[in-house]
């Protein structure tokens, strides 16, 4: 005898299971592509507007900054998103690049000779070309994003 397939009990559990997914296990080159995308003009606009305060920010600031990376990476896993971001700083003559630890929540402000965290360093003199407004630091490549959202990959 048929079982009805509309109204069981097993199609509405494997349903239920399904919409409460909302992450992807991006790997290999599907992980590139999707790190490859323009980024959105308010996750770019989120960290240009960064300097528009004084040298601290307080954690509410910070706390939007993460929330802003959460929005536009939403469909990753935590682990693919930044280890941070680096930019030209606009506060001074005294000031040359600003850091966004993601994993600390930390906003730093570096001025002129002063050392950056290992992993942030590489991306310091790009952070500096005026083509990109800021760099995304990951473990394996940066990612340079211009002011409309278009992203250029360096690799190690």
């Amino acid at each position: 005898m048929r079982r009805p397939l509309l109204h069981s009990k097993t199609n509405t559990q494997l349903s239920s299971r399904t919409e409460s997914r909302t992450k992807v296990e991006y790997t290999g080159l599907a992980l590139e592509k999707r790190l490859r995308q323009k980024r959105s003009l308010n996750y770019v606009n989120g960290f240009t507007q960064l300097d528009a305060g004084t040298v601290t920010c307080n954690h509410t600031e910070i706390d939007e900054l993460i929330q802003k990376i959460k929005n536009e990476f939403s469909d990753l896993q935590p682990y693919h998103y930044p280890i941070g971001i680096i930019a030209k700083c606009y506060l001074g003559d005294d000031f040359i690049v600003h850091t966004l630890d993601t994993r600390l929540e930390i906003v730093k402000h570096y001025k002129k000779g002063e050392a950056l965290p290992s992993e942030m360093d590489r991306g310091k003199s790009l952070a500096l070309h005026p083509s990109y407004e800021f760099i995304e630091v990951y473990s394996d490549t940066l990612r340079a994003v211009s002011s409309n959202g278009n992203v250029a990959i360096i690799k190690r």
